[in-house]
């Protein structure tokens, strides 16, 4: 800890740098960033950073290099930030949101005609199908159902997958894509 005279000394060289490097230091962050506030802040916090350093019993040698030294670092702190926009600065820049329900449109009716071509399998397939793609049960839970070991299942939902798919091929008109 610093005694009060040394406070006041420090006080002195800080209003000193202050008056000083403000202009530089202004220049430099103007060079880095486009938003006034921002450079500001970052003025603010780089004496600020300096008095904290200055008060924990710090030795600066040479204030201009260190103080450009606090600058730097926290530009390179601020762009490493994640940048959250606002919408409102979106919509000023033209975004206009917009909600598009085709994509939901079609998975949905994909889901429904997938599910009546589930009806479509060979038998073999047709329950396994269900309870794995319908009902979302693991092959662990169906085997126990159905009596059937793991693999068994697994191979009869894999074919079955496969039938699936060739059913669905055949009986899929591209015009659906195309909303």
């Amino acid at each position: 800890m610093i005694t009060p005279t040394q406070m006041r000394r420090q006080r002195v060289v800080l209003s000193a740098a202050y008056i000083n490097y403000k202009k530089g230091l202004l220049r430099y962050a103007t060079g880095k960033t486009d938003d006034v506030a921002l450079r500001d802040d970052l003025i603010q916090n780089t004496f600020l950073k300096t008095w904290k350093y200055l008060v924990r019993g710090g030795k600066v040698d040479v204030m201009e290099a260190f103080l450009f030294h606090i600058l730097k670092a926290l530009i390179v702190d601020e762009y490493r930030k994640r940048k959250v926009t606002s919408l409102d600065v979106l919509i000023k820049n033209g975004f206009e949101p917009t909600i598009d329900e085709t994509k939901h449109l079609i998975d949905t009716i994909d889901g429904r005609r997938v599910v009546e071509l589930i009806e479509k399998l060979p038998v073999a397939y047709r329950r396994i199908m269900r309870l794995r793609h319908v009902k979302g049960l693991s092959l662990k839970e169906i085997s126990l159902i159905t009596g059937q070991t793991r693999n068994t299942v697994a191979v009869q939902a894999h074919r079955g997958l496969k039938k699936l798919k060739d059913l669905y091929m055949l009986n899929t008109s591209p015009d659906i894509y195309h909303l």
